[in-house]
């Protein structure tokens, strides 16, 4: 999954819209319990769409949709988790979307494997739906990484834990739930949807061994 150039500027609207599909999606697939979960689109190089703090992302509207600097100012009412968006942006400008969500399978086999640092995905046929991956014959070692309530303390670790993985569609933070995202809102939709079916197919196979 080589990284591409620059995502195109979008406006607020825009950019909110797709923080509210993503959202939505989640929250119809109940991947973002009693307001949990953040999602965020780009906007330019300089600035990102994110979710509000104690926004019920399952009915979200872009009134629950703030604008945040990347690399400024924290914006007052940006969520604790704004900074593992926004550090993601910074290193990355291919990045046009990210989801944060809590579905169970996620959660749980983050901290069935904390202690290996990694989760590996292989072998599965729904992989390709991960950009950049063309083929099943490819093994997948998804990041997990400690949980941490110092949430900019926590988004250099993962960018640090980033760069040893290589080229990778997300990570896991353990007891807590997964961190995916893509080129576009629609990308990070899929993504999501893929790691969700492929946890769950791991999940339910680690329960019949």
């Amino acid at each position: 999954m080589p990284k591409t150039t620059a995502c195109e500027p979008l406006s607020f609207t825009e950019a909110a819209r797709g923080v509210i599909a993503m959202a939505r999606l989640a929250g119809e697939r109940h991947w973002v319990p009693a307001t949990s979960g953040n999602f965020s689109v780009r906007i330019d190089q300089a600035h990102a769409a994110l979710t509000a703090t104690g926004a019920d992302k399952a009915r979200l509207t872009e009134a629950d949709v703030i604008e945040a600097e990347i690399s400024g100012a924290k914006h007052p009412r940006a969520s604790a988790e704004a900074p593992l968006h926004l550090m993601r942006y910074a290193v990355d400008p291919a990045i046009g979307a990210i989801a944060h969500i809590h579905s169970l399978p996620a959660t749980i086999l983050s901290r069935a494997h904390e202690r290996a640092g990694f989760f590996r995905l292989e072998g599965w046929e729904l992989l390709k739906a991960f950009s950049g991956i063309r083929t099943h014959e490819v093994a997948l070692d998804i990041p997990i990484v400690p949980n941490d309530q110092d949430t900019d303390r926590l988004a250099a670790l993962v960018e640090e834990r980033l760069r040893e993985a290589g080229p990778v569609p997300g990570y896991l933070i353990s007891g807590h739930g997964l961190y995916t995202w893509g080129a576009s809102a629609k990308d990070a939709i899929r993504h999501m949807e893929a790691f969700d079916f492929l946890l769950t197919a791991e999940l339910q196979q680690e329960r019949a061994r």
